[in-house]
């Protein structure tokens, strides 16, 4: 059976905020823990970098994002009452002060390919395009001319060319991005367009 987080060397990746090239990072789509939806993210060594574990029954619009020890990173939690579907994110497990805010892109007649916009402070950040249901997904820079900061792609297999599926994806991420940030946004867009 082909591993998930198979322990073969890659070239992009030296360490997650150190080095200069880009991260690469296997994402699963399944909790560690027995009755729990999560993810669990792995870096090109097979070590655990991240994790999301919610409970089956709790409620689906606050989510921890935290390091393999269990620490809170990042909390991402839906806005109540908002005109679409809008997310907050802000560090740790603070509810005060958002780094900032995810919006779903609700008029496709405008602009198909986006998924959603990020800003903060009323400034547009960043701009996901592309198709989370395929995750094939790029998050583009604003600031920097829609320069590309991060990227969702299939993972495949390294023997036999077999695809693991959409619930094992790889998160690619430049340098210019911190990898939870770029988590983060994966964790949103799987919100805004899950299937259930």
């Amino acid at each position: 059976m082909t591993k998930v987080h198979p322990k073969f060397p890659n070239t992009c990746e030296e360490s997650l905020c150190d080095s200069k090239a880009a991260v690469v990072l296997t994402v699963w789509k399944k909790s560690l823990l027995f009755n729990c939806d999560g993810f669990t993210v792995y870096n090109s060594k097979g070590d655990l970098v991240f994790r999301v574990d919610n409970y089956m029954n709790s409620p689906k619009d606050n989510i921890v994002l935290m390091d393999a020890s269990g620490l809170p990173l990042l909390s991402i939690r839906r806005k109540k009452l908002s005109f679409g579907d809008c997310w907050m994110v802000y560090d740790g497990e603070t509810e005060r002060n958002p780094i900032f805010t995810a919006r779903k892109n609700v008029n496709i007649l405008t602009n198909r390919r986006t998924l959603a916009w990020i800003s903060a402070k009323k400034t547009m950040w960043y701009e996901i395009e592309g198709s989370y249901g395929q995750r094939s997904c790029k998050m583009l820079d604003e600031r920097r001319n829609k320069k590309k900061m991060a990227e969702i792609k299939r993972k495949e297999a390294m023997v036999g060319g077999v695809a693991f599926g959409k619930d094992v994806f790889k998160l690619i991420v430049e340098s210019e991005m911190e990898p939870r940030v770029a988590m983060a946004f994966t964790i949103i867009l799987d919100q805004m367009f899950r299937s259930y």
